[in-house]
């Protein structure tokens, strides 16, 4: 033990009643660890719910087929798997995948400039398929991707976020985030002696 911190002890007992300090260490917000799944699938319902409500979806499936979906979405399964899982084809998967605005970084990686989409909406699929070098039906199906990523965004992101929030732990969340904030904390702190222990 330093000087100092022996100093610190030593006004720490002069002061205190008790010889020893303990922290109560609360739960973090976010972890799964003793939540109800039943608890969660009714909040996975609600979430659906109101984002149907919201605005109109391209497909019509019951309620528990999408809260199947978005369970099988991250818990990583690609679309083929979750058809397979829900005896739906693919399609119909990722189409109701980005009705619940879940856009994964798959999703983007096209063999273009997904901007374009943005840029030229008025075009149809057939015009940019050819200008862009590929097929009308890659054309649609990068046009579906870029309205979820414009629907999620008009809505501030905040289904994704409910989602997120109740299917992973707070520390591994933000598969939905815009970016990563640094405040540089971690560079300040790597000198500080840590070694406090009375």
């Amino acid at each position: 033990m330093d000087e100092k911190t022996e100093e610190l002890r030593d006004i720490f007992m002069s002061v205190s009643e008790e010889g020893t300090v303990t922290e109560t260490q609360a739960e973090t917000r976010g972890s799964l660890a003793g939540t109800d799944d039943e608890d969660v699938a009714d909040e996975l319902r609600t979430v659906v719910d109101r984002l149907r409500a919201h605005g109109p979806f391209d497909t019509d499936l019951a309620t528990e087929t999408y809260v199947a979906l978005v369970r099988a979405f991250y818990e990583g399964a690609t679309d083929a798997e979750t058809a397979e899982r829900l005896d739906l084809d693919p399609s119909t998967v990722f189409r109701a995948r980005l009705d619940l605005h879940l856009v994964g970084d798959a999703d983007t990686d096209a063999p273009f400039d997904v901007s374009v989409l943005r840029r030229r909406r008025e075009a149809d699929d057939a015009t940019l398929a050819t200008e862009l070098g590929v097929d009308a039906d890659t054309v649609a199906h990068y046009r579906r991707v870029v309205a979820a990523q414009d629907a999620a965004r008009a809505a501030n992101h905040r289904f994704q976020r409910e989602f997120d929030e109740l299917l992973t732990d707070a520390d591994l969340s933000g598969q939905f985030t815009d970016g990563v904030h640094e405040d540089g904390l971690e560079e300040a702190a790597e000198d500080i002696e840590t070694d406090v222990s009375f």
